[in-house]
């Protein structure tokens, strides 16, 4: 299939799409092409989440039941098989790239989708990668997969990068108001890449190249680690000076130029943040460069979680209490509020800390019912129904995620020690700031 015939399949949306990985990236864009018009397929290697959405279920509380049942009635359909990437047209990845225990990047999950799908490609499909990685990675890994399949990249076969750019939970930009950063392998794959993602979002940004495009997704966030790490510190000398920092910032922020407000916190977490500063390090060691800068904010952003824990020690403390035989409520276990994301949250590390020092440790979570499957964390809990009854049987609390649908008046009554970690809580109601 020529450049003009593929061209004109996704002009006319007779184009049929698969997106490998069904999370929080890959499906709220299966039910973006699905919306469009197009015929979409999603792979995932897990069988719970195939089974799901074949019964209309969603497993994220992002996604409605609604909004997966909709789209399934408009042809999407989901599978753990690769062999139906024979029918597809366009080929976007969005499978999890985490960094290693020594956090370096793993892209396993992005070569063997690659590998698994490289007996069923053809000439004329487009391939979009959208995992985070590090510049160079869709020329230097999956460029030369394709060609070992004869493939002419730019002639045959078109490749692309466009970084996702999801915000779960954010009602004000959806999948479609988000403009879409796209880099092609050549002119004729960028061509491609526009006229594809310009059929499900309102803006298209085309850059040079694929690794300006892979750039351009570790600059956003590690502009926001930076800052917030920034602002981390900033608490720290803050609240040694006996000021408080939220006050400051926000009087900051009224002037009208050259200051952009970040707010401090318990630490990272996502996938994108705490991991996307770590790729380009790496990568700038293979140039003899050292991003001292951003490797900094990454430790003062690391070490935040062992900063609430010596203010919970602290709050503890001034009862007469240890931390060890302390039962501590955690409030929140996703890395933000009002979602049911624990990818690299704060909340995780604050809880094995707090368990390593002896407390008994539980946590309260409207959106997480039972403590997730994790790399390096292994916890039986389930989450706490929070009541001032519950409450009371605790000898302190720390506000880790500020979810809305927190009793904040019943907490703030509470008397007990109460570590607040995102200024959710008036000082006078007795709360610690952390």
């Amino acid at each position: 299939m020529s450049l003009e015939a593929l061209l004109e399949k996704i002009r006319t949306h007779q184009a049929v799409v698969g997106v490998f990985g069904l999370g929080y990236v890959g499906l709220p864009l299966v039910i973006r092409f699905a919306e469009a018009g197009f015929e979409v397929i999603g792979f995932d290697i897990d069988e719970a989440k195939i089974a799901a959405i074949n019964e209309g279920r969603s497993y994220l509380n992002t996604v409605s039941n609604e909004s997966i049942t909709a789209a399934t009635q408009r042809g999407f359909s989901a599978t753990s098989d690769y062999a139906r990437a024979k029918l597809l047209d366009a080929l976007i990845i969005c499978v999890p790239t985490p960094l290693n225990r020594y956090r370096e990047p793993d892209l396993s999950f992005v070569t063997s989708t690659v590998e698994n799908v490289l007996p069923y490609t053809k000439a004329g499909q487009i391939l979009s990668l959208e995992s985070t990685t590090y510049p160079g990675t869709t020329e230097e890994l999956i460029k030369p997969l394709l060609e070992s399949q004869g493939f002419e990249i730019g002639q045959n076969y078109h490749l692309v990068y466009s970084p996702e750019r999801e915000d779960p939970g954010n009602k004000n930009f959806t999948t479609q108001k988000i403009p879409k950063v796209c880099g092609g392998s050549t002119a004729h794959c960028l061509t491609a890449g526009v006229a594809l993602y310009s059929e499900v979002v309102n803006r298209v940004v085309p850059v040079s190249n694929t690794k300006t495009a892979e750039m351009t997704k570790l600059l956003e966030n590690i502009y926001r680690a930076v800052n917030i790490g920034l602002v981390n510190e900033m608490k720290i000398v803050a609240d040694k000076m006996g000021i408080n920092i939220h006050e400051v910032i926000d009087a900051a922020a009224t002037k009208p130029f050259g200051f952009t407000k970040f707010t401090p916190g318990p630490g990272l977490g996502g996938h994108c943040i705490p991991i996307d500063p770590f790729y380009l390090t790496w990568k700038a060691r293979e140039f003899g460069v050292n991003t001292r800068f951003i490797e900094l904010a990454g430790e003062v952003n690391r070490a935040m979680p062992a900063w609430v824990v010596q203010k919970t020690a602290d709050a503890l403390n001034e009862q007469g209490k240890a931390v060890k035989g302390s039962r501590i409520l955690v409030l929140g276990l996703a890395y933000k509020k009002n979602v049911d994301d624990t990818r690299e949250s704060p909340a995780v590390e604050i809880i094995h800390l707090l368990d390593q020092k002896g407390a008994l440790v539980d946590y309260s979570d409207p959106h997480i019912a039972n403590f997730p499957r994790k790399r390096e964390y292994r916890f039986e809990m389930s989450s706490v129904k929070l009541t001032a009854e519950a409450l009371s049987s605790y000898d302190c609390a720390v506000l880790v995620t500020d979810h809305d649908s927190f009793d904040y008046k019943m907490l703030s009554e509470t008397e007990i020690p109460f570590v607040d970690t995102r200024n959710r809580m008036p000082i006078q109601s007795g709360s610690t700031p952390a």
